[in-house]
């Protein structure tokens, strides 16, 4: 496959790390929904990039937790990925978040985009899997109360905004954690 399809415009890497590149597929949709969201909040770019690389470290979370090599996602089916579907005027999850920021109905939105949004079925099930394995996924929450449980945009902006401040997470101390909990 990858031979047949690389050429001088397009080139095609392999992964073995079938779950994770299924996961990173998958989920970056619900951060996509988010990081349009912002956009149509009139949030800028910094905003946007901390939204994509908190996203990022839920995605490795879940992915983790699943089996998934965690360097994935640091890869083309990882952040590549989720650098141009959350950035993209193209992405159907990022127009509907856009859509969803300025204050459009998730119905109308659907109704009207003629094409499926991913990230709205994507979300609720990461929501499901994240809550069944404990892992935090604040962004993915936030995206699953506003199509879901009809909560207001800005405050699930707010309360993500005003959640306890801690230190990022270190790779090693991430695997000691998952190791203590093994």
């Amino acid at each position: 496959v990858q031979q047949l399809f690389s050429n001088s415009y397009f080139r095609v890497y392999t992964n073995t790390d079938v779950i994770g590149v299924e996961l990173g597929a998958a989920l970056k949709n619900v951060i996509a929904v988010g990081a349009g969201a912002l956009h149509g909040l009139g949030y800028g770019d910094n905003a946007k990039a901390a939204l994509m690389t908190r996203g990022l470290a839920e995605i490795s979370r879940l992915g983790i937790a699943f089996g998934a090599d965690p360097l994935t996602f640091i890869g083309l089916s990882g952040v590549g990925d989720l650098i141009v579907t959350c950035t993209s005027i193209h992405s159907r999850n990022w127009r509907a978040g856009d859509q969803l920021g300025q204050g459009k109905s998730l119905d109308d939105i659907l109704a009207n985009m003629g094409m499926v949004v991913e990230g709205v079925e994507t979300c609720k099930a990461a929501y499901k899997l994240a809550q069944e394995k404990g892992i935090e996924m604040p962004i993915t929450n936030a995206v699953y109360n506003i199509l879901y449980n009809g909560k207001n945009i800005k405050t699930e902006v707010l309360q993500l905004m005003e959640r306890e401040r801690k230190s990022e997470v270190s790779l090693k101390s991430h695997q000691e954690q998952m190791e203590v909990s093994q």
